[in-house]
């Protein structure tokens, strides 16, 4: 080990980006500082980008991964490439890895490969079916073979990696970071970048709609799934004057020509770039219902008690579910419409559920388990208790 623990953080996508900040952040605020580094893979470029600038990463290390045209095969290749050289550069004491990307996997891999031991955030989540969500599911169950800190964000995740027989000695429940990133964005006040989120904004406020917050882009929704999600989103409209839903579209030609197709022609339904990470934070406030297929919007629309509509037929996160603030919809129109007009018609509850994801401490918990392990300290927190 280095006199001072170093540590690599590899970054793929936007939501890597925004899940590691509070790692990041944790690291270099303890004393003695870690050194830290920054592998951008390139897995994504436009998305991930104002996402780095949020949280002020800058990355050390650039991959430039992405090419027109490649699959999920051809991202691992080039991370895995690409990482042995980072790797072999930085010489860190650890390689930390958040999610279930290409990149992460491949990372996960290349740490092990060159005998540098891996980290796991947000390790241990499962919905027990290899192809849903794809390739997601597998790709995380192995970057957890090849991890030796499993950072489980739920006490769920931590029984779900010992039933897979990981050492309970590394195994660990931090809470989501995700929730720590956005507790910090939600303390900025800045104006809404996007015009049509501004506005709906300001009718929400007067009191003239509700907004509801639309995102869907899962590869195994392609095609009917997703004609269906779209007709019943028209339907909700439809039934509700005063909704108006916005809808960050991905940009990939699947999600976007249907989108249009089905839904452009709409008053009430915006169709949008996708968000900053501040405009979602604000949208997320500020809807009446989010209807969904991100994982990570699962987890961030309970810090503002906004109620969830899965728009999935299984999920690795069934903690919302079980604490009330999600509901599993599945893609059929027909139950998609008539659970968000029952979502609507509900009146709020005097108390707002509890977030099953995390308290806003686990970048501070992460950081704290790897000095202890690293320097020798006695850990300041303990996990989280869900």
């Amino acid at each position: 080990m280095t006199t001072v623990p170093r540590i690599l953080l590899v970054i793929g996508t936007r939501p890597e980006a925004i899940k590691m900040a509070p790692v990041h952040d944790a690291l270099r605020r303890l004393e003695p500082t870690f050194e830290t580094r920054i592998a951008l893979s390139g897995q994504h470029l436009d998305l991930v980008e104002p996402a780095l600038d949020v949280f002020g990463l800058v990355p050390d290390y650039r991959l430039n991964v992405m090419r027109e045209g490649q699959d999920v095969t051809d991202v691992v290749g080039r991370v895995l490439r690409g990482l042995r050289s980072v790797l072999r550069d930085a010489a860190p004491d650890v390689l930390l890895a958040q999610g279930d990307t290409a990149t992460v996997f491949a990372a996960s891999l290349a740490g092990f490969l060159e005998r540098v031991r891996v980290g796991h955030v947000e390790a241990g989540l499962r919905s027990h079916d290899r192809y849903a969500p794809f390739p997601e599911e597998v790709l995380r169950r192995l970057t957890d073979v090849a991890s030796e800190y499993h950072f489980a964000p739920t006490i769920r995740a931590r029984a779900e990696l010992l039933r897979e027989n990981a050492p309970p000695d590394a195994v660990f429940v931090t809470g989501n970071t995700v929730v720590d990133a956005l507790l910090s964005v939600a303390r900025r006040r800045r104006p809404v970048r996007d015009p049509s989120l501004a506005d709906i904004r300001a009718r929400v406020r007067r009191g003239e709609a509700r907004l509801v917050l639309l995102t869907a882009h899962r590869r195994e929704a392609f095609g009917p799934p997703l004609t269906e999600i779209f007709r019943a989103v028209r339907d909700v409209a439809d039934a509700h004057d005063d909704v108006c839903v916005v809808y960050p579209v991905h940009p990939n030609p699947n999600v976007l020509v249907p989108a249009r197709e089905l839904l452009g022609d709409h008053p009430r339904i915006r169709l949008t770039e996708p968000l900053d990470y501040l405009d979602l934070a604000a949208a997320l406030e500020s809807a009446a219902l989010v209807m969904t297929d991100s994982g990570g919007i699962q987890e961030e629309a309970p810090t503002f008690a906004t109620p969830v509509l899965v728009l999935r037929d299984v999920t690795e996160r069934p903690e919302g579910v079980e604490a009330g603030v999600a509901e599993l919809v599945g893609t059929d129109r027909r139950l998609i419409a008539e659970r968000a007009r029952a979502a609507l018609s509900r009146e709020p509850g005097l108390e707002p559920p509890r977030n099953p994801y995390g308290d806003g401490r686990a970048g501070e918990r992460i950081a704290d388990i790897l000095a202890a392990d690293l320097l020798g300290r006695s850990r300041r927190f303990k996990d989280w208790s869900g």
